[in-house]
């Protein structure tokens, strides 16, 4: 893990965005258990980015050759 003081959070509607999504949609994938791993804090819900870049990488799905 990196210097806590340089950890780069998303709030959740920053991950909407990068997403596409709605806030509500990532709401709905932490009350289901799915999603990248997320803080509470001050009753904030954050998202570490390199918690969501890993959620990324093992979301990825190799396409195949045509």
């Amino acid at each position: 893990m990196g210097n806590p003081a340089t950890t780069i959070h998303l709030s959740a509607p920053d991950l909407a965005l990068r997403w596409r999504v709605t806030v509500g949609h990532l709401a709905n994938e932490r009350s289901a258990g799915r999603g990248p791993a997320y803080l509470k804090l001050g009753g904030r819900v954050v998202y570490r980015l390199a918690d969501v870049e890993d959620y990324e990488e093992r979301s990825r799905i190799a396409g195949s050759a045509a």
